[in-house]
């Protein structure tokens, strides 16, 4: 008897379905404690001829696509001196194996099982930055559905190279890297995607640890294929971690006393410039920021290829304390009163006495010029005393000549001279008074000369100090705007 087609497929079909089923039950079959193992008999089944070193598709010609996912767990370090970037991710990743699919209907309606990872094909998709091996844990398995997907999970320490930029410490923001590629497969081989979105992706932060130095502003992610010889081409996923550092730390540690001590070497500006105790006090400043310099010379992040900003600011002001130094012990060497001083040049009381304290508005010159006009009234009253003592030696002088004159007349007519009354000594007397008169007087022109650069000195002091203090506030108000533009954004 003859059958019809549709009758000979029919029966095809379940010649085919047992023998199927055979060949399940004969895969599955196991003896002795196993005899009732799905997962045991699942096994066998997708172990069965599997060959791990092939990629797993029936068309060679198809590309396996594998989506990568990352999630930022702990920035572990960041070593700025060897641009060296240290993290914890946790790392997914899944591909579709056509090799390992089965029927859950015959594994009693098992839909995933995890198989050890060392015998199913894995993807050689690599970090591109990797510099060292983490101690990351093993995981050995991966779950497989019954589709064929597989899902291989894993937490890595990553050590990555990545590019530092420290001049705005400590309110730097660094963007680091992280590439997965292929390292052998070009992209017709193995593909590579996101799990997630990329705006899923850059806000998830989700399994991040908050409490370290840095924190984690976002994860960017940019896909792109390239080519080493124009010939065979390549897929990438690049991460751009991006994290940003927390800066209270350094700012009280760091900011807060080196303002400390310049605010300290203003004030030491008030101190009088004629005393020794300003020069003192400012070299006990210069000695104290010098070995703050040394205290956190450790803590400031170096490298071969440039200096933060901060290291630009400690010179700045240790620069300005030597500046500060220099100029008090040149307003206390004009100040200073010494006895062989040449007087003050016309062009000087021109520009430093009369035209500085009117353009500047000096307010402290009355009390220059009162000092000046009690000492000057001082001097006037000697020398009024003195002119009083050089009337009476002139008195005294054309006496003694009123008789000479007498006693020549006297011995002209022949008559003996008279005797004079006053003593030979009040000569010496005389000749004494009038060498300290003269001595008195030079030594107040000294003086006189003494209060002029004394003035000249305190104009140009209260002129430095206000030039110093407008270049330390420009300098701290831009510094300041500067780190404040940083960390905001």
């Amino acid at each position: 008897m003859r059958l019809s087609p549709a009758w000979t497929t029919l029966v095809f079909l379940l010649i085919q379905g047992a023998s199927n089923a055979c060949t399940v039950k004969k895969l599955g079959s196991s003896t002795g404690r196993f005899a009732n193992a799905t997962l045991v008999r699942l096994s066998d089944f997708l172990s069965a001829g599997y060959k791990k070193g092939v990629r797993p598709v029936k068309d060679w010609r198809t590309s396996t696509i594998v989506a990568i996912d990352l999630m930022v767990y702990s920035i572990l370090s960041v070593d700025e001196k060897n641009q060296v970037l240290t993290t914890y991710v946790w790392y997914r990743q899944s591909w579709t194996d056509e090799f390992l699919v089965w029927n859950p209907e015959d594994f009693d309606e098992v839909k995933q099982v995890s198989i050890p990872t060392a015998n199913v094909w894995v993807p050689d998709i690599l970090i591109n930055e990797f510099v060292d091996v983490g101690k990351s844990p093993d995981i050995p398995y991966v779950y497989v559905t019954h589709d064929g997907l597989v899902r291989n999970y894993k937490p890595i320490q990553v050590v990555t190279a990545c590019t530092l930029n420290i001049y705005n410490f400590p309110f730097d923001v660094q963007k680091c890297s992280l590439t997965f590629q292929s390292w052998l497969h070009t992209i017709d081989d193995i593909n590579i995607t996101l799990m997630r979105s990329p705006e899923e992706l850059r806000e998830d932060k989700s399994v991040f640890m908050n409490q370290g130095e840095w924190e984690l502003l976002h994860v960017l992610s940019n896909y792109k294929s390239f080519s080493v010889d124009d010939d065979d081409y390549y897929a990438e996923m690049k991460f751009h971690v991006v994290i940003r550092r927390r800066p209270l730390f350094y700012t009280v540690n760091l900011l807060l006393p080196s303002i400390f001590l310049m605010v300290m070497d203003i004030v030491g500006f008030y101190l009088p410039p004629d005393s020794g105790e300003r020069v003192s006090f400012k070299i006990t400043l210069l000695l104290g920021y010098s070995v703050f310099l040394i205290i956190v010379s450790d803590t400031l992040p170096a490298t071969a290829i440039g200096t933060p900003l901060i290291g630009v600011y400690f010179v700045v002001c240790m620069a300005l304390l030597v500046i500060s130094l220099t100029e008090t012990v040149l307003i206390v060497r004009l100040v200073h009163k010494q006895d062989l001083q040449p007087p003050v040049p016309h062009w000087v009381k021109y520009l430093v006495l009369e035209r500085a304290p009117v353009l500047f508005c000096i307010h402290k010159k009355h009390r220059l010029c009162s000092r000046l006009s009690s000492e000057a009234s001082d001097l006037e009253h000697y020398k009024e005393n003195s002119y009083g003592t050089a009337q009476c030696t002139l008195h005294h002088t054309c006496e003694i000549g009123q008789r000479h004159d007498r006693e020549a007349g006297l011995l002209g007519l022949g008559l003996p001279p008279s005797r004079d009354p006053t003593p030979p000594v009040m000569d010496n007397i005389l000749h004494e008074v009038t060498a300290i008169r003269h001595f008195l007087e030079k030594r107040d022109r000294c003086r006189e000369v003494a209060k002029e650069w004394l003035q000249v000195g305190y104009v140009l002091d209260v002129l430095l100090f206000r030039v110093y203090l407008v270049a330390m506030v420009a300098y701290s108000i831009t510094l300041g705007t500067l780190w404040s533009v940083w960390q905001v954004a």
